[in-house]
């Protein structure tokens, strides 16, 4: 069975706040969103240096977590 690797990519003001970050829901705010797969996926998180970070997760995780707020 093949799955669907979804790479979310981070970026980070230099104060910590989220100011870009893939496969957001139009509803939140970058920094929400960033909360949220955190709270939901945050073992699946890796950071880089230069306010940069990296989900990498199944398409299907991912569709659980954006269900998950809509919920």
């Amino acid at each position: 069975m093949k799955t669907d690797k979804v790479l979310i990519h981070v970026r980070f003001a230099p104060d910590g706040r989220v100011i870009e970050i893939g496969e957001r829901p139009v509803a939140l705010s970058p920094q929400k969103w960033f909360e949220c797969l955190s709270d939901k996926a945050g073992t699946h998180y890796q950071p880089f240096a230069g306010g940069r970070g990296l989900f990498r997760l199944e398409r299907q995780e991912v569709d659980v977590v954006k269900n998950s707020i809509a919920a």
